[in-house]
Formats: C-alpha cells, structure tokens, sequence
C-alpha cells in the first residue's frame, strides 16, 4: 500500500507538472523568437530612414557599422548591388533581397544564421534593401537558462510531493502493519498482545475490534479452563468414593481389576485437566532442547524406577555435524508429553521391567524413543480414545499432538532392544542452535 500511494502521487505530480513544463518552455521559446523579431524589424526600419536622410554612403556606412557592434548585423543593398555593411550575401538572402524589390513589403525570414528582418527602401535610383539580421545565438539568449530553471523547479516539486507522499503514507500503512503484527501474535498464542491504537479513524476502529476479540477470547478461555477444572474436581470425588469402595471387595482378584480401572479413570481425568488448562503459550518462537528436557525427566523418574526394581537408562547420542538437539516445541509441552511415555511404561508393564529412553540426532532430525521390556501396544494406540490397555488412550494422543505441534511425527512399534513397546518421536533439528 505504501508503495502504491507513493507511486499514485508521482505519477500524479509529474503529469501535472510535465503539463505545465511544455507550454511554458514553448511560451519561452515564442517570446524570444517575438523578440529577436522586433529587434530586427525596429534596427532594420530605423536603417531606411537613415538612407532616406543620408544619401552619403560614407556617413550610411557609420551608421550600419555602429548598430552592428550593438549585437544585430546590418546590410544595406543599393540598387545598383552596391553592400553596405557586409562583403557578400548568401544564396539565401539574396532570394529574400528579390522578393522583396518584387513585393515592395517588408518582412521576417529566419535563415540558417539567424532572423532577417528585410525591409525595401525606394529612392531616385531605384528600390533599397536593408536587411537586419539578428545572429541564432542571440535569438536563443536566456532561452536553455529559462528552460533549466524551469525543469528543475519542476524535478523539485516532483521530489518533494513524493516525499510527502511517502510520509503520508507512512502514517496511514504503520498502523495498520502494526494492527496486524498484533493479529499475527494473538494467532501464535499470545493472547496479552493488544493492538495500539491510533492513525486514521478506520485503523482506531479495527484496532478497537482486535483489542475487544482478543479480551473476548482471553475470557472465554479462562471460562473454559475453570469450567474444566470444576469438573475435574466433581469427577475425583466420585472417583475417590469407588477407589474406599474397591477396598470393601472381598475377592482379591475382581478388587484388583476394579483399583485397576480406577486408576486408569484417575488418570485419564488428570490428563484431561492438564490439557485443558494448560497456559497459553506467550513464546513466538518455541523452541527447547530435547536432550535437557530427557534427562530431567529422567532423574525425575529415577526414584519410582528404583523402588519398582526397573532399570531405568537415558542413552543421547551427539550429532558429529555439531547439530543439537532443539526443536521446535516448548519445554512445558515436551516434558508433559515425555512424561506421558514413561507414565504408560510405569503403569502398563510389571514390576522390574526395564525402561529406555534415548535421544538421538540423525541427519537434521532429533529422535526420541522411549521403549519398555512388557507387552507393547497396538500401532493405532496413538489415536485419541484408542489403547491396547484398556485405558482411554489420551496419553499418547497428547504425545502426538505436541510432536506434530513441533513439525514431526511419532511412531509406535516393536523395541529390537528390550522386545516391548517403542514410541518413537521423529521432529527437524533447529538450525544454528549448538
């Protein structure tokens, strides 16, 4: 837009300046031309008044030596073709010399040298011709001098109307730029970003929807979250009353599968109310190392792993090209959904079962695998409602909603390693980070 209003008003600019440039540099040209003109004709008259008066060629030779040193050149043919004033004549003027004995008038003829102004004078001896000659150099004087100011006047004015333009348009586009890098930052999460308002009456108003749709959609997803962590809570209370329950059955066995289905609810709901009220991310550019990320959650894990008598290791393998391991993905996402791999390992394999995780950069890829020594789980189980345990199976559908958040894809399949269950997160290393 800025381009486009700078351009209308050169374009505009010029062709009225270039409209007012091309009469006026013609108006020049014609009054030099009427001046030179005029001279001619005034020294060519006052010439033939002198040859009326002064029969002396003597005193005439004065006199048309005296007005040629003012600028003009004189030249007086008598009838006999006696010059006064000059030595020869061109081809030219002589044809203006006849016509003008022929037609007993005077007039103006512009030649190769310059303007004559021919003016026949009739005496006792026959018809005179005095011709005045203005040189091109004097017809022309001040003409290239008038021109130039003229045309750079005119450069001047286009110059500083496109300025203006420019500022013009700086003011009315910086606005509205600004109103939608406000747009572009509410739309990566940013939902505190609100718009200044100010510039044109329009922008005022747009910027004054955005800041309203923004505080609108802050609201409704406070709404939202609260909502959700009500019913969180209105959901562990029955869920406590069936896990005091399960301890009043007197089978061991169906007491087992029923604690078991508990906790599975337990913490389905809890996965359910993280998600929901996890915080809007305010970071544009997302980014955190996976290797960081994996051994902290490692070492968080470490104690559970102990005291179930699992084996519990972290193998990072360093890319050669000096790659690190940084996605794409915030830190709080990526340890939620870390978390959520070595939580199914934990809760869906036996006591003792040995666990792996390993973060590995591959050719521009950062990998991380957690793979488990128990049953393992269908390739679909990743799909959200979908587990080869019987739980819900949102674990793993929020693991691959963080992964593809980070541009990546994750896997699940056999472990060559420990024979059970392997998660694979495939997500593009970060450039230039090391």
């Amino acid at each position: 837009m800025r381009r486009r209003i700078v351009l209308l008003v050169a374009a505009t600019t010029s062709a009225v300046v270039v409209g007012f440039l091309v009469p006026m540099c013609l108006l020049i040209i014609n009054l030099a031309n009427d001046r030179a003109e005029s001279q001619a004709r005034e020294q060519a008259q006052l010439v033939a008044g002198l040859i009326a008066s002064v029969p002396d060629d003597t005193t005439l030779a004065a006199a048309v030596s005296s007005i040629s040193r003012a600028g003009l050149v004189v030249t007086v043919v008598r009838a006999d073709e006696d010059l006064i004033g000059a030595s020869s004549l061109t081809d030219d003027t002589r044809t203006s010399v006849q016509r003008a004995r022929k037609d007993r008038k005077s007039f103006t003829a512009t030649m190769d040298h310059g303007l004559d102004a021919v003016v026949p004078v009739t005496t006792t001896n026959g018809v005179d011709v005095v011709i005045a000659t203005v040189p091109s150099g004097q017809v022309n004087r001040g003409v290239p001098a008038a021109i130039t100011t003229i045309c750079t006047i005119g450069a001047l004015l286009i110059v500083g109307a496109t300025l203006l333009a420019r500022q013009l348009a700086r003011r009315v586009t910086t606005p509205v730029t600004a109103v939608a890098a406000t747009a572009h930052r509410l739309r990566e999460g940013e939902l505190t970003a609100r718009a200044r308002v100010g510039g044109p009456p329009e922008t005022v108003e747009l910027a004054t929807a955005l800041n309203a749709l923004a505080e609108r959609i802050e609201d409704l997803l406070d709404a939202e979250r609260e909502r959700v962590a009500d019913l969180g809570h209105r959901l562990r209370t029955p869920v406590t009353a069936l896990r005091l329950d399960s301890e009043l059955i007197d089978d061991d066995e169906v007491a087992g599968r029923f604690r078991e289905h508990v906790d599975h609810l337990q913490r389905s709901i809890d996965h359910v109310v993280r998600d929901a009220r996890r915080n809007v991310r305010h970071d544009v550019k997302r980014r955190c190392d996976v290797a960081a990320v994996a051994r902290d959650r490692v070492d968080w894990w470490l104690p559970l792993a102990e005291d179930q008598g699992r084996e519990l290791r972290l193998v990072i393998h360093r890319d050669t090209g000096g790659v690190g391991a940084w996605v794409a993905a915030d830190a709080v996402d990526l340890t939620e959904a870390l978390d959520c791999l070595i939580d199914n390992a934990f809760a869906y394999t036996a006591e003792g079962v040995a666990l792996q995780v390993e973060v590995l950069v591959d050719d521009g890829w950062v990998v991380l695998t957690v793979e488990d020594g128990g049953p393992g789980a269908p390739e679909d189980a990743a799909e959200r409602g979908r587990s080869g345990s019987g739980s819900s199976g949102l674990g793993l559908s929020i693991v691959r909603r963080v992964v593809e958040g980070a541009g990546g894809t994750l896997t699940l399949g056999r472990s060559g390693a420990l024979g059970g269950l392997r998660a694979e997160a495939r997500c593009p290393a970060l450039v230039g980070i090391p």
